[in-house]
């Protein structure tokens, strides 16, 4: 049975009762599990919306239709696309999507916590997270020190309204200050029982970081992952958090060990996983990375 087609039977509540089966269950906020036989990975799996940006742009029911048509149930938001949080969530409804996590401006989690607050309620996310820290190059100590501050707010805050706050990292914070990167001083600097945050394993690699190596280092911190691949050649060991969208490529096409990465992953005690893929081709390289993750083995 294919995996994301096990996702929305789960969403619907359907029950397989046969041997050769297995079902999944709901467990609680940690998500479903979703289980292919014979696989090692087990997800829950969803798909960051930002990956068709461009024909959402154009057209949003159209879109979401083909997201479902994909075989997904779950998604990550990144706007709206010119609608208002209601109309936008009802898209997604009659689409049969479920939102489960969403990235809002920095500026928004600084200046505008309530709003976050208010359109993350709207939309019943667990998950509400920042992906980018405005800064100029490079990223210093105390725009970091600035962010952790601007985070420790928005967790507690979030948490008092029944969710969770997370940093999605790009690349340039893992950029090294005196002995140390500037992502331990992130994770050093942010109380951890509200702030946690998502490997994007392509921007890892991207800095010249090792995803298994940090998932061994910080654990549960990290509670949700991008599943990307990277395109051979690809220049690494950069701290910019920018590289041609092209580089993105279907999971498994790449240079990154993903077998070892979710692993890692699994037993850092990642939450939920999202396909993300800023690639022009992602409608096209999205199923095979579905495809990809039936069948991986580690």
């Amino acid at each position: 049975m294919n995996l994301v087609r096990q996702t929305m039977m789960h969403s619907r509540s359907i029950l397989l009762a046969a041997g050769a089966l297995l079902c999944t269950t709901w467990a609680g906020a940690q998500g479903p599990k979703v289980v292919h036989p014979g696989s090692a990975f087990e997800g829950p799996l969803g798909l960051q919306l930002y990956s068709l940006r461009d024909l959402l742009a154009k057209d949003v029911p159209g879109s979401l239709g083909r997201v479902h048509d994909f075989g997904i149930a779950y998604v990550e938001l990144a706007g709206t696309y010119g609608m208002p949080a209601e109309k936008f969530r009802d898209q997604l409804e009659a689409a049969g999507l479920t939102p489960v996590s969403g990235h809002f401006s920095y500026e928004q989690f600084r200046d505008h916590l309530g709003d976050v607050i208010r359109e993350a309620r709207v939309f019943g996310l667990r998950y509400v997270g920042c992906a980018w820290i405005p800064h100029t190059e490079p990223f210093d100590e105390k725009t970091c020190r600035e962010a952790a501050s601007v985070f420790n707010r928005a967790g507690a805050a979030l948490a008092a309204a029944g969710m969770k706050f997370f940093y999605h990292t790009h690349g340039y914070e893992f950029r090294p200050v005196e002995g140390r990167t500037l992502f331990d001083l992130l994770i050093s600097e942010t109380k951890p029982d509200t702030v946690s945050f998502e490997m994007d394993i392509f921007w890892a690699v991207h800095a010249g970081q090792d995803p298994v190596w940090l998932f061994g280092r910080y654990g549960s911190r990290f509670q949700l992952m991008h599943l990307k691949d990277m395109k051979k050649g690809t220049p690494t060991g950069l701290f910019t958090g920018s590289s041609d969208v092209a580089n993105d490529v279907s999971l498994g096409a790449g240079t990154i060990n993903l077998p070892a990465a979710l692993k890692a992953a699994r037993k850092a005690g990642v939450k939920w996983y999202f396909i993300e893929d800023e690639s022009p081709a992602s409608a096209d390289q999205i199923p095979k990375s579905f495809r990809y993750l039936e069948n991986v083995r580690f």
